[in-house]
């Protein structure tokens, strides 16, 4: 007999992976809607681990309900695990805004989800239902940014309707990118000053980081209402935020192309130059000048750059987590005069090497290695022997900063091993002096613990 050898493909497992589950990111965007409960379809694990990595970042109580798949479910089909599960949520929340995500199984066995909706909007015979929004989600074709994007285009492509054909000439869409809810609180109180009318999608900053209950609310208090959702159609025009490495259609880009709302499309307005573009742009749109108290916080992150650029200069930086908070703190650290010499993400999309081209200062010529679909082994590799002085990204990246005894300044999703996580400004002048204040005290905190003596005196 002929013994021949086959043929293999190059593979690699994947260690650690730099990226989430997509129906994580989908989840997130769903409490962002006002009276919304989220429903994942598949097994009963993948809803526990998603509930787990929320809860350990947002330190709140967080319910995503699960059709319980089984090895029979797997084998004959959900349709019935769902039509179920949909009732019971309902009938136990009595939700405003049903969100159904899919996971890898109920995806890889074929369920037809908006065939199943159909079959429980005909079964309830004209009594009445929530809205019922359905996102595919599965992992092994994308990550949790993506996700999250993917939700957020669904609910405003399954609620949103002009009236009449009605515009709101002042109104203004804003889609934040995975921001913080203090993010999210930052950005309204700009608008306000601005005197703008707005709809943000998704707007988690009170059902994820809110106070103490003297009760248990079932579903938390906040988000954007349905009929906000709605308004959207009507709007002026839409700003969004930390797009600029995804696939596909966003939730603007489908505004634009149903309803010729014009899209603005500014990335993370992370940094000076970033955030001056938003400002510029809000200034436009609502005929009103830059309100004085942000042009005085402007005025005082100049300051601070002048009064650290001696610690920061030449320092190099290695950047991780998704692709668009890759690119904001690229813009950000280029700007202080920190190298980024490496920057990596789990994400798929293939733009991320392009983008960090496009963000490149004038005449910044250093060179940068990026890792796009990397899990963390690589990330370490490529970090070793590099001469990064720190880290910049979630908590995952700790195991390596600790091996190489560097400092990690956490920005980003997951925070599971600090207290904050919800709370951290990333964006504009704000989130710029924040971020500014941490990285240049992490250097000089490395500094001081190797003097030997130490110091107390700049």
């Amino acid at each position: 007999m002929k013994n021949t050898a086959l043929k293999k493909e190059h593979y690699e497992a994947t260690t650690n992976a730099c990226k989430l589950c997509t129906p994580l990111g989908a989840s997130l965007a769903f409490k962002g809607v006002r009276g919304a409960i989220s429903l994942m379809h598949g097994s009963q694990g993948c809803s526990t681990y998603i509930r787990r990595y929320l809860i350990s970042h947002f330190k709140e109580p967080i319910d995503i309900a699960s059709s319980n798949f089984s090895e029979d479910t797997a084998i004959f089909g959900g349709g019935a695990n769902l039509k179920k599960s949909v009732a019971n949520v309902i009938r136990q929340y009595k939700p405003e805004l049903v969100g159904i995500s899919t996971t890898c199984l109920s995806e890889t066995i074929g369920d037809d989800v908006p065939m199943i909706l159909n079959g429980i909007r005909h079964d309830a015979d004209g009594a009445p239902l929530p809205p019922i929004v359905h996102v595919s989600t599965p992992s092994y074709s994308g990550t949790h940014a993506d996700g999250y994007v993917g939700a957020v285009r669904a609910l405003v492509d399954a609620l949103s309707i002009r009236k009449n054909h009605e515009i709101e000439p002042s109104m203004v869409n804003i889609f934040p990118g995975m921001y913080s809810p203090a993010d999210l609180r930052y950005l309204k109180e700009i608008l306000e000053d601005f005197a703008i009318p707005y709809r943000m999608l998704p707007d988690y900053s009170e059902t994820l980081d809110g106070g103490p209950w003297t009760t248990y609310h079932k579903i938390p208090h906040g988000g954007t209402s349905v009929s906000e959702i709605a308004d959207m159609a009507s709007a002026q025009a839409s700003i969004e935020f930390g797009y600029v490495t995804r696939k596909g259609t966003t939730a603007a880009g489908l505004l634009s192309s149903r309803f010729n709302i014009p899209a603005y499309n500014l990335g993370m307005p992370a940094g000076v130059r970033a955030t001056d573009r938003l400002f510029d742009l809000l200034s436009e749109l609502s005929g009103n000048l830059i309100p004085d108290r942000h042009a005085r916080e402007r005025e005082r992150l100049l300051d601070s750059y002048v009064d650290g650029h001696k610690y920061l200069f030449g320092a190099k930086a290695v950047i991780y987590g998704e692709e668009d908070l890759v690119a904001g703190m690229f813009a950000f650290l280029t700007e202080i005069g920190i190298t980024p010499i490496l920057c990596a993400s789990g994400g798929t999309s293939g733009k991320l090497a392009e983008t960090l081209e496009s963000l490149r200062p004038e005449g910044y010529d250093e060179p940068i290695t990026v890792l796009q679909a990397a899990d963390f082994g690589q990330i370490e590799d490529a970090a070793l022997g590099t001469g990064a002085d720190m880290f910049v990204g979630n908590s995952k990246g700790y195991s390596i900063t600790r091996k190489m005894g560097i400092p990690l300044v956490r920005v980003g999703f997951p925070i599971h091993d600090r207290v904050g996580g919800p709370r951290i400004h990333h964006i504009g002048y704000r989130g710029c002096q924040e971020l500014f204040d941490r990285v240049t005290n992490a250097l000089l905190d490395v500094k001081q613990e190797a003097t030997g003596v130490g110091y107390s005196y700049m």
